[in-house]
């Protein structure tokens, strides 16, 4: 496991010591575990901040007007990664990926590499930039979508993501129906991930996907496959707010004080390796928000033979109480 402990992660190291609240390494060593790796079954690629939205639960800080966006050569250079590596999963990621402008070449190249190819999407981006031409290129490659859908009500999805982005998502998810993504029989995946409004854990993933399976058909006449429901990470503008609305040190104890030693194992950072939009390799989205390089190294992909060799160790900070609170982040 390795542990970098920056000016920032001494400072709150500092406010930890003030709320009587253990490091995670430490949280880690206390129940005698040690975060390392298996074997490294997913690429996940963040292919740039730019977002048409500026959602309050953000990690990265993403929205309109960014300029951080993956370009056609670290592409080539991610998918002879993949060719060199054959992951059972590549996930491609953002910001909205959907207006990264070389997203239709990524995809291309991607695809005939690993048995499944997933997209992560807000849905609304789907229908800001008109990509009608991109839904079909995902249903012909059969590509997986994992949708953000924080809430079944428009006024709390409105104010965590944008006026609007509540029809906007609706629409979006009966263009994909209409595609047969989330149709029964079908092999066109459409999972949902909900997300937290405030400053609390997420509830019960069972009875939510219960709840939002019931009123997303009885409403609107949308079907899903699964439903995904994780805890917000205190990075980015999520962490703003958080300060702003006073809620930082509330919701830091509720994290550390509903850590699970469980969870460990089945961490998404075990199991996956992820690359910034510039080409430089992390343990995760999380860590790659947070600057933590994979094995504490700035390597870029170009560099990377294959895959990191299980038993490797894990960059840690304390915004991994989130992937370890409750049931876990996996």
């Amino acid at each position: 496991m390795f542990y970098e402990q920056s000016s920032q992660e001494t400072d709150n190291f500092e406010k930890n010591k003030q709320l009587s609240l253990e490091p995670f390494c430490l949280t880690l060593s206390k129940h005698g575990l040690v975060l390392t790796r298996g074997k490294t079954q997913t690429l996940q690629v963040n292919v740039g901040f730019l977002c048409n939205q500026e959602c309050r639960h953000c990690h990265l800080s993403c929205g309109p007007g960014h300029t951080e966006i993956m370009q056609p050569q670290t592409i080539k250079d991610v998918i002879a990664f993949a060719q060199r590596s054959r992951f059972e999963a590549i996930d491609i990621t953002g910001g909205a990926p959907e207006l990264n402008p070389h997203i239709a070449d990524m995809i291309e190249g991607l695809s005939p590499l690993a048995p499944r190819i997933m997209l992560r999407s807000n849905l609304s981006a789907l229908n800001v930039a008109k990509r009608d031409d991109l839904m079909d290129l995902l249903e012909s490659r059969r590509v997986a979508i994992v949708a953000s859908f924080p809430s079944l009500n428009p006024a709390q999805a409105d104010s965590q993501r944008g006026d609007g982005s509540f029809l906007s998502s609706i629409d979006a998810l009966r263009k994909l129906n209409a595609l047969g993504y989330g149709q029964e029989g079908s092999d066109l995946k459409l999972n949902l991930v909900s997300n937290p409004t405030g400053a609390f854990l997420p509830p019960s993933q069972v009875q939510t996907e219960k709840r939002f399976r019931q009123v997303l058909e009885e409403k609107w006449g949308i079907v899903f496959n699964n439903l995904f429901n994780f805890a917000n990470v205190r990075l980015g503008r999520y962490r703003q707010w958080l300060k702003q609305s006073g809620n930082f040190e509330t919701y830091m104890e509720k994290l550390v004080s509903n850590f699970n030693p469980c969870s460990v194992d089945g961490v998404m950072c075990r199991s996956l390796i992820s690359v910034s939009w510039e080409g430089y390799l992390f343990d995760c989205d999380f860590n790659l928000a947070r600057g933590l390089y994979l094995g504490g190294r700035k390597m870029h992909i170009s560099q990377m033979a294959g895959p990191p060799e299980a038993g490797s160790p894990i960059a840690v900070a304390d915004h991994c109480f989130t992937c370890t609170a409750g049931a876990g982040f996996t």
